[in-house]
């Protein structure tokens, strides 16, 4: 496993086998870095593929979204507008827990 670094200034996270010269993010210098222990390193590595799945929810969750509203800018019958309108709603929820999600991961050191 390669070793990863986090910039203590803003959070990005470097893999190498040495601190980058300078942050990608926020410039900050080499000495800013501190190396993840084994364990947090594999929490990263272990969650990259959820967290990208996640990300994939949040962003279908929003294209449905978007056809929902043309749906309901279409405004066919009562029922068609109904069921758009629910399906606009659950995606919302689909799409925040989603977030909600990631944001735990991230607070466990999983990002």
């Amino acid at each position: 496993m390669k070793k990863l670094w986090k910039c203590s200034v803003c959070g990005y996270v470097h893999e190498g086998e040495e601190a980058p010269e300078k942050c990608p993010k926020c410039d900050a210098p080499k000495d800013k870095f501190v190396q993840l222990s084994d364990e947090d390193a594999n929490k990263v590595y272990m969650s990259d593929r959820t967290n990208d799945i996640h990300m994939e929810i949040v962003k279908l969750a929003g294209r449905i979204s978007e056809l929902c509203e043309e749906g309901i800018n279409i405004n066919l019958d009562p029922p068609c507008l109904e069921a758009f309108k629910r399906s606009k709603d659950e995606a919302w929820v689909i799409k925040q827990r989603a977030k909600a999600e990631m944001e735990g991961h991230m607070k466990k050191g999983k990002w």
